[in-house]
């Protein structure tokens, strides 16, 4: 006698995706804002005082945002510390005291025509912007 072959296999029910649909988060990751101070804005130059006149002594090359220093090359003129400067450009016009000059790291007093000095600023400056000093 012979028998009948049954399966053995029994019908599965289908499986249901458990595959979930995530919502979509926005992708915009959240950035820190560090809070830093604000700087006082330097004083726009409208006029010089009466009786006195600007020669232009040099340019800007570069400026340091973090330290606030700009480099300056002396084209025509010296300038040294405690003399009044005013720097103008298409963003710049403020003037200011020279608190300090630098070259290659070492404070000075007095710059020469000619030297690329490091010089601290009171405002943002940028390249090709003209400094001036103010004769009295």
């Amino acid at each position: 006698m012979k028998k009948k072959k049954t399966s053995k296999v029994a019908a599965k029910p289908a499986k249901k995706s458990k595959k979930k649909i995530a919502a979509k988060k926005p992708a915009i990751k959240a950035k820190k804002k560090i809070a830093k101070a604000k700087k006082q804005p330097a004083k726009k130059v409208s006029s010089i005082p009466s009786g006195a006149s600007l020669e232009e002594i040099g340019i800007i090359t570069h400026y340091f945002p973090k330290v606030d220093a700009a480099v300056v090359k002396l084209t025509k003129s010296s300038l040294s510390v405690g003399d009044k400067i005013v720097i103008k450009g298409h963003t710049s016009d403020f003037k200011e005291k020279v608190a300090s000059i630098q070259l290659d790291h070492a404070p000075i007093q007095n710059a020469e025509q000619g030297m690329e000095i490091g010089l601290k600023v009171k405002s943002k400056v940028r390249e090709h912007d003209v400094v001036y000093k103010v004769l009295t």
